[in-house]
């Protein structure tokens, strides 16, 4: 059974706002391998980021320009702004890379930029199948799985810089480092409870 019937406008943008999140973690993956490229993998992701930017900018258009809208409009805005706060997180993430100078990638980050990247792609999913009850509900279950890995890696990652004789220097970079990728999880998980909530009030 369709949920939302009206106005596919609205689920084009939040299409194209689910591919900018995919796109922005697949490069801060990427970047994390890359140590000696930084400055290219930034430029890339803020574009990216600005490209969201615009594209939020037209759902809120849209949103004053539109008579009947296919979903509450405060639900349509604060899933546009929880996609958006995510996109902007991996931003600041490559940019603390390069202004830090991070020369040495610690081990735990590569597999905490994946876990992050997963949690996007399965946002991501959950985006397109917004009308979905089925595919929101797997969005939402796997959401939280991939929060509790996240806080796992943090943990034990945070918990090491103070174990394993890391400089001062060196665990400022990286706590902020660390704090950005799990901020990042927790919002995807943030944009998978919208997505809930949305289909709860259409079911």
């Amino acid at each position: 059974m369709r949920l939302i019937p009206k106005d596919e406008g609205f689920f084009e943008l939040f299409g194209q706002l689910a591919e900018k999140l995919t796109a922005s973690s697949a490069l801060l993956v990427e970047m994390l391998k890359h140590p000696d490229h930084f400055e290219r993998y930034v430029a890339q992701i803020k574009e990216i980021e600005r490209q969201c930017d615009e594209v939020v900018r037209t759902v809120i258009r849209r949103l004053d320009s539109s008579f009947v809208t296919p979903l509450d409009r405060e639900d349509i805005h604060l899933l546009a702004s929880r996609i958006d706060n995510v996109v902007d997180l991996i931003d600041g993430t490559a940019r603390r890379l390069r202004i830090f100078d991070v020369r040495s990638v610690m081990a735990a980050a590569g597999p905490l930029a994946e876990v992050l990247h997963r949690s996007a792609e399965n946002v991501a999913q959950g985006i397109r199948g917004i009308k979905d009850r089925a595919s929101v509900v797997q969005c939402s279950e796997t959401a939280k799985r991939l929060e509790e890995e996240a806080d796992a890696i943090y943990s034990e990652a945070v918990g090491l810089l103070f174990r394993d004789g890391s400089t001062p220097m060196d665990v400022i970079k990286w706590k902020a480092l660390y704090d950005d990728m799990e901020a990042a999880v927790d919002e995807c998980e943030d944009v998978a409870n919208v997505l809930e909530s949305v289909s709860l009030k259409n079911s």
